[in-house]
């Protein structure tokens, strides 16, 4: 679930992979980036120091896995894998 102004966090990123049981290397490949930019995003626990277009691949390898991103609605932000229909 994209948002239009809404960005993932490093903490985002790193719960994903958990949640996927992918390693750095599986993303970055995913996602068309490098191992040392997944490891930068994730290194940070609010909105990662790299460029939106990397961030954007990041969420979107993500998402394509099955992977949901929920903005801070009050609770704080979060993932959840979505449901497979």
């Amino acid at each position: 679930m994209s948002h239009d102004n809404f960005s993932i966090t490093g903490a985002q990123i790193r719960a994903a992979r958990a949640l996927l049981r992918w390693g750095a290397g599986e993303l970055a490949s995913a996602a068309s980036v490098g191992v040392a930019t997944v490891r930068r995003a994730e290194a940070e626990d609010g909105v990662p120091p790299t460029t939106v277009s990397n961030l954007k691949s990041i969420q979107r390898a993500l998402e394509r896995a099955g992977v949901e991103f929920i903005p801070a609605n009050g609770g704080g932000p979060g993932v959840r894998l979505s449901k497979r229909t």
